[in-house]
């Protein structure tokens, strides 16, 4: 397993993390690409916990991700099921568990105030946080250049998400944007860094 893992982690990274795939007996699996989730955690019928994480993440992606899924599996088994999965436990054990990971020696110095700043308050998911979503991006092996950022296209423009669908951005609210589905008239929250391929006229 420590063999695999060099293959997808920071290298300083591997051995940290075998240490807790060990510790929680997890069963790690990893998979092709889903646009829809980085990884999860599913606790088998037969008491054994599953914990998939998508090949295709960057190394320091794949590193946050496994933790998080981690931390669902420590967080229920110390607190209960009945936690919300993405409450104050699940927040504070991730916390925990990624702190010895905060160093210069695993993360790229540029990385690094972002993702400390991100585990002062985890979410509940990487890519919601966009600074440090689009600053991951970075290190990813396959590029998409076909692919734009929200934040980046003109107002009114049209797009199509990873499912077909068509919509037009319209105004910042907050922190998201307001857009269109073109085919239904319903609105939509995106959040800036959401990946969408801009329709050209």
């Amino acid at each position: 397993m420590s063999d695999v893992l060099q293959k997808y982690l920071p290298a300083r990274a591997v051995e940290p993390c075998f240490e807790l795939i060990k510790a929680n007996g997890v069963n790690l699996k990893i998979v092709n690409h889903r646009v829809t989730r980085h990884g999860d955690y599913r606790r088998l019928p037969n008491g054994m916990h599953q914990i998939t994480v998508n090949a295709s993440l960057n190394k320091y992606r794949f590193l946050i991700t496994l933790v998080h899924e981690i931390a669902h599996l420590v967080a229920f088994e110390k607190f209960g099921r009945r936690i919300k999965p993405h409450g104050l436990e699940w927040k504070r054990t991730f916390q925990h568990l990624m702190i010895p990971f905060i160093r210069p020696e695993v993360f790229p110095s540029k990385l690094l105030p972002l993702i400390a700043n991100h585990f002062k308050n985890p979410k509940a998911s990487s890519s919601t946080d966009a600074h440090l979503a689009i600053a991951l991006k970075a290190f990813d092996t396959v590029q998409q250049n076909d692919h734009s950022y929200v934040f980046e296209l003109p107002m009114g423009s049209t797009f199509r998400l990873y499912n077909g669908k068509l919509f037009k951005k319209g105004q910042k609210r907050t922190k998201r944007y307001e857009c269109v589905e073109l085919s239904t008239g319903r609105i939509y929250l995106f959040q800036p860094n959401a990946e969408v391929e801009l329709i050209k006229d």
